[in-house]
């Protein structure tokens, strides 16, 4: 299907990906569409700002290496470690790559993401996917309700 065109409705959970190596980003898409979400994959780093802007994902997991020869040039994660909390607040954000222990939380607080995810776990990725999920729900549940409250106060 052409992502391009696809439509997202208010039932739908879009996912976001972008990976350089095919092998990881097929285990990741079928992961996610194994979880029901509907997948969006970025090809490249100004071709995940754009889908970025347009949608608010639900979930995003993009490869350490992704178009990048070291995690340094990774121009993506560093657009997401400094893009303001409100412009990322609604994605649960993984990052997929060789150097990282799974879900070691002080690697994950150093990219400013919630979870780290080592390929070689790969196989337990939905898994993994619905802990994240689960996790920073939990932890912007208050949040949430402190927000919706405040709209609902400003419009009566």
């Amino acid at each position: 299907m052409n992502e391009e065109f696809e439509f997202i409705g208010a039932s739908d959970k879009p996912a976001l990906v972008a990976f350089t190596s095919p092998h990881w980003l097929e285990a990741v898409r079928d992961a996610l569409v194994g979880l029901g979400y509907k997948v969006h994959t970025a090809a490249t780093h100004s071709d995940f700002l754009t889908r970025f802007s347009q949608i608010h994902y639900q979930v995003v997991i993009v490869e350490e290496l992704f178009s990048a020869a070291v995690a340094e040039e990774n121009e993506t994660l560093g657009a997401l470690q400094h893009m303001p909390m409100s412009q990322r607040r609604h994605a649960t954000i993984l990052v997929v790559g060789e150097s990282f222990q799974t879900f070691v939380p002080l690697q994950a607080f150093q990219l400013s993401v919630h979870a780290v995810i080592n390929p070689s776990e790969i196989m337990l990725l939905p898994q993994l996917i619905e802990k994240a999920v689960s996790d920073n729900d939990t932890f912007l549940r208050t949040y949430r309700e402190a927000q919706a409250s405040a709209n609902a106060s400003a419009r009566a």
